[in-house]
């Protein structure tokens, strides 16, 4: 055995015996393993019967199911917007508070921890999985939207260059910041509790500090459901605008561009299009963590990059460049007051409710997806390195795509012909960035690249859903059988499907905001659990005791340390690898 296995033997060993609870429950101990499955006897079940249920309802009650969902959508926008805003603004304080505080020295899964993945690596597999297909679908058509229908909170003329900052603005404030907050907060506490008190790597977890043994029985049962289904339907939210934008971006450029085929748009060629790139996310997702989602997540980072790289070359490159600074400032400038601006004391509060509430509860949605999987690739980093990497470098990189894209498309409506938008308002949001793209050269291949990016996150997102609902359903454990991930990866295609077949989106944006509203409550709640948990690790690391059993372990294992010159070399003689040892 080499030194390095030898003192992280010696590392595990202490993180086992001073910082997990003394519990003798293992991940996934009840679990029944039949068929190739190996499933929670609860969780899998339950969460297979809810999401039936409501699936059933949408479909057999058609229209009516459609007006209930709007008036579900409309009574929670309607009276606990405030809670949203408020909310996310704890997470974003909160998750500030344990970096740069004395938290920020902890590392995730003990003392001697190492990362799995490289820097890189773990930067695009977070990207890919937080927002892809968000960012792709929304870049172009909200900047739209907004420079005709200006928030209230700006009080610009539509289709001034005022409106076009007050457009960046608000794009900027609803893909920065507070949604990478509300992926952090929940991807810090699951990584902490599931890497440094060895309990399961799902939600129940984190309320170890309020429940204790309880997160095994009933009341980990509800919280873990309750995630389930938000994470289905959150993930079913993105892969419907997904599959709505490759139907509509193949027809345009196919079509339209370069009158090679008319392909049709809508409900059905939209779910032959889910079965199809389902069927691609099912072999990928059945080459496992590192042969399938790291790759196709470090793919989709080179796509973009060379997208984006290829869009400020031919497109209006200063402008994309001043776009950025200016939106950045008066982001930065405003970014309080839009955090906590509701309007309701008179100046025009449609923009929160139909845009701001419905992201927010669709990033905290989304979040047991994203913050679990982002903790599930984060093992080896400190609390301030993780928070620095999940909070600040994807919301910088989403200003510049959302400058250069959504600029682009600012530039065309200002000061060019107004194609872009006359298209938007003719066709809709899925049409916008194709639209756009056709105004530089070599527009259709842009927009078949665009095409493939979307198909590429689509998969990446159902990869990475697959695997975080297999932790879920499994009670926990970190490595799932492969039948079980190719089962969930089939399924959320199927829901996907359904849904759009049933209620369109309509009815997926409704269940994440109404999954998203309990959500909002627990993630609440576990600002105060994660606290409980850094605050106790980081006594145990600056007691005089930690330090003696440091030097106590030291001594036992029998640490020779030589100095040779400005050298440190260091021998371990273990007495239990050693004949005839103490």
């Amino acid at each position: 055995m080499s030194d390095s296995d030898k003192t992280g033997e010696m590392s595990d060993g202490l993180q086992v015996e001073l910082f997990h609870p003394e519990s003798d429950r293992e991940p996934g101990d009840t679990n029944i393993q039949k068929f190739g499955f190996d499933i929670h006897p609860v969780v899998f079940p339950v969460a297979l019967l809810l999401i039936a249920v409501f699936i059933a309802v949408t479909i057999l009650l058609g229209d009516q199911a459609a007006q209930a969902y709007s008036a579900v959508r409309s009574f929670f926008e309607g009276n606990f917007g405030w809670f949203y805003l408020l909310a996310v603004n704890i997470f974003i304080v909160t998750i500030l508070y344990f970096a740069l505080g004395k938290f920020g020295t902890i590392r995730i899964g003990g003392v001697e921890a190492e990362k799995e993945f490289s820097d890189f690596s773990w930067m695009a597999m977070l990207f890919s999985a937080g927002m892809g297909i968000g960012l792709m679908f929304f870049s172009v058509s909200e900047p739209l939207y907004y420079v005709s229908n200006v928030p209230g909170f700006y009080g610009a003329e539509a289709g001034t260059g005022a409106a076009g900052v007050a457009a960046l603005t608000q794009t900027f404030f609803h893909w920065g910041f507070h949604p990478w907050a509300i992926y952090g907060l929940v991807g810090l506490g699951l990584a902490f509790f599931s890497f440094n008190r060895g309990l399961p790597l799902t939600f129940r977890s984190i309320f170890w500090p309020l429940l204790g043994e309880r997160i095994y029985g009933w009341p980990g049962h509800v919280i873990d459901l309750v995630t389930v289904f938000a994470t289905l339907f959150g993930l079913a939210t993105s892969l419907g605008l997904g599959v709505a934008q490759v139907n509509t971006g193949l027809s345009y450029v196919l079509g339209d561009m370069l009158g090679l085929v008319s392909i049709p748009t809508g409900t059905m060629p939209q779910v032959l299009l889910i079965a199809g790139i389902t069927a691609i996310a099912t072999l990928s997702v059945a080459a496992g963590l590192e042969g399938g989602v790291k790759r196709l997540s470090t793919i989709n980072l080179y796509l973009m990059f060379i997208l984006l790289g290829f869009l400020i070359i031919v497109g209006p490159t200063l402008y994309i460049f001043g776009a950025w600074v200016e939106g950045l400032g008066a982001y930065f400038g405003s970014i309080v007051e839009l955090a906590f601006f509701t309007g309701t004391l008179g100046q025009g509060g449609g923009t929160v409710g139909a845009w701001t509430v419905f992201y927010w509860a669709w990033w905290i949605a989304w979040s047991p997806f994203v913050g679990m999987f982002i903790a599930r690739i984060s093992k080896g980093r400190t609390v301030r390195e993780f928070v620095m990497g999940v909070l600040f470098l994807p919301s910088l990189f989403s200003t510049i795509w959302l400058a250069a894209f959504g600029g682009a498309a600012l530039q065309n409506t200002i000061v060019g012909n107004g194609q872009v938008l006359a298209t938007y308002n003719e066709f809709g949001q899925t049409v916008a960035m194709f639209a756009m793209l056709e105004q530089f050269p070599l527009g259709a291949i842009s927009g078949l690249l665009a095409t493939l990016l979307v198909i590429t996150f689509f998969v990446t997102s159902s990869d990475s859903g697959s695997l975080v609902i297999d932790h879920l359903t499994s009670g926990g454990k970190h490595d799932v059988p492969k039948a079980q991930r190719i089962f969930w990866a089939v399924t959320e295609g199927a829901v996907a499907a359904v849904l759009l077949i049933g209620g369109g989106l309509g009815a997926l944006q409704t269940a994440a905001i109404a999954t998203g509203f309990p959500f909002a409550i627990i993630l609440v709640l576990m600002c105060y659990t994660v606290y409980q948990g850094l605050q106790n690790e980081h006594e145990i690391l600056s007691s005089e005791q930690f330090a003696e059993r440091i030097k106590d372990l030291t001594e036992q294992d029998e640490v020779d340390v030589v100095t040779s010159g400005s050298e440190t070399v260091t021998g371990v003689r273990g007495g239990a690898d050693t004949e005839g040892g103490d």
